[in-house]
């Protein structure tokens, strides 16, 4: 049984993530601050945190910078904010990902299967992939550019992947949320685009442009005339249905 430390200061939240995880199978601890946090994270070593931000003693922030210190730990980041910010501080810091408050539990606990289904080593395996300068080798899951490394975190690979296996191609936010996250949940689509961004950040003006349609998703435009060579080249992904929430009602307003 895996188990999820979870650290948030606000005791309802904490009780009902431990009610929507235990009966997903997981175990559960938890801490209402950041110290309590790193404690149990160095006596317990637990497979995910859920890491509230806002967080007395230490934040959210503080805590996910000592805990990439110690160990490879996946976190998923909850912030109250709404726009980028946090989002984007904690990517840097090295969470894998992250959920806006208010959420759906149900969502929530989908993102944690996807984040520990691909911690567990499950990834598509191939030849490299190339388009134009950019190189991807799943099975090492490496990028260069030009023969440069570039240095990317677990879910920008799965997105910059996923773009690559069809450059061209229209995928939208549903589609790579389901490709890459592992959830279909159409409100969590902003995460895509926080990882859009760090990708072209990271990829800089030398490569290929992730260009966005507007309303639809994205796609890896080649380099005029270029011939990409997908590794494990797949039919593009069905557009996948939104998943009912069902009764549950978001978390953290």
């Amino acid at each position: 049984m895996k188990t999820v430390l979870v650290v948030d200061d606000a005791p309802n939240i904490v009780e009902l993530l431990r009610l929507y995880l235990e009966q997903a199978g997981y175990a559960t601890i938890a801490a209402a601050d950041g110290p309590a946090a790193i404690e149990l994270h160095r006596r317990h070593r637990p497979d995910l945190v859920i890491l509230d931000v806002m967080l007395p003693g230490l934040d959210g922030f503080e805590v996910c910078r000592a805990i990439r210190r110690d160990a490879d730990t996946p976190i998923l980041m909850l912030t109250a904010r709404t726009d980028d910010v946090d989002a984007i501080v904690g990517l840097e810091l090295g969470a894998d990902d992250y959920v806006t408050k208010p959420f759906n539990p149900r969502a929530l606990v989908a993102r944690v299967k996807a984040i520990l289904r691909r911690s567990d080593g499950s990834v598509r395996a191939g030849r490299p992939i190339e388009v134009g300068a950019l190189r991807i080798e799943p099975r090492r899951r490496a990028v260069t550019m030009d023969g440069r490394p570039v240095e990317l975190r677990a879910r920008e690979f799965d997105l910059l992947a996923a773009l690559a296996r069809e450059p061209g191609v229209v995928l939208s936010r549903e589609v790579l949320l389901e490709d890459v996250w592992g959830t279909d949940f159409p409100g969590e689509t902003r995460t895509v685009d926080v990882h859009v961004s760090e990708l072209r950040r990271k990829l800089g003006p030398a490569g290929p442009p992730i260009e966005a349609v507007r309303g639809v998703g994205y796609r890896l435009v080649p380099p005029p005339g270029s011939v990409p060579h997908p590794a494990d080249a797949e039919p593009g992904p069905n557009e996948p249905q939104p998943a009912d929430p069902g009764p549950d009602g978001p978390v953290g307003a």
